[in-house]
This record gives C-alpha cells, sequence and structure tokens, in this order.
C-alpha cells in the first residue's frame, strides 16, 4: 500500500513538471530552437524579419514549425506540440 502512494506521488509529480517545462518557452528554445535562431535567417529579435511572420498569427506559425520546413525538422526538435507552442510564443514575444 504505501508503494502505491509513493508510485502515484512520483507519477504526479513528473507529470506535474512536464507541463511546467512544456509552458516554458524560453527553456525550449534554448535546448532545441536557439542553435539556428541564433546563426540563421530568421533571428530571434530581428524585428523586420519576423513581422511578416508573427503576421499570420500565432496558430499558422506553430503549424508550420509542426510540419517543419528546411531546413528545420519537424517540430522544429522540440518533443511535442505544447513545447512548439511554448517556443513559438517566446520568440513571438523576443521579435515584436
Amino acid at each position: 500500500m504505501k508503494r502505491t502512494f509513493i508510485l502515484v506521488g512520483t507519477v504526479a509529480a513528473l507529470l506535474a513538471g512536464g507541463q511546467v517545462l512544456a509552458a516554458d518557452g524560453k527553456a525550449v528554445f534554448d535546448k532545441t530552437c536557439k542553435g539556428c535562431h541564433t546563426m540563421m535567417k530568421p533571428k530571434i529579435g530581428d524585428k523586420a524579419a519576423w513581422a511578416p511572420l508573427i503576421a499570420q498569427g500565432e496558430a499558422a506559425l506553430t503549424a508550420a514549425v509542426m510540419k517543419g520546413m528546411k531546413p528545420m525538422p519537424p517540430k522544429g526538435g522540440a518533443a511535442n506540440e505544447a513545447d512548439v507552442k511554448a517556443a513559438v510564443e517566446y520568440i513571438i514575444s523576443q521579435s515584436k
């Protein structure tokens, strides 16, 4: 019985931690996007380069990242759609 409570508590903590990480756009960007988007176009923070992309809307940007485009792989290398969405939100916030 005690093992069951420990197992349930551990699983709950891992799931909660995963949700927190998925919501941290800067962490996702730093882990999966930074290598390219600080060296290649469009560079994060480049307002002129990002303006037409941001004008398409967050949903369109997220969909494009999920699909991938040369040279960016599908999901931009992120683990899941929640991570992609968080990273897109972060990039937009840094590039307006």
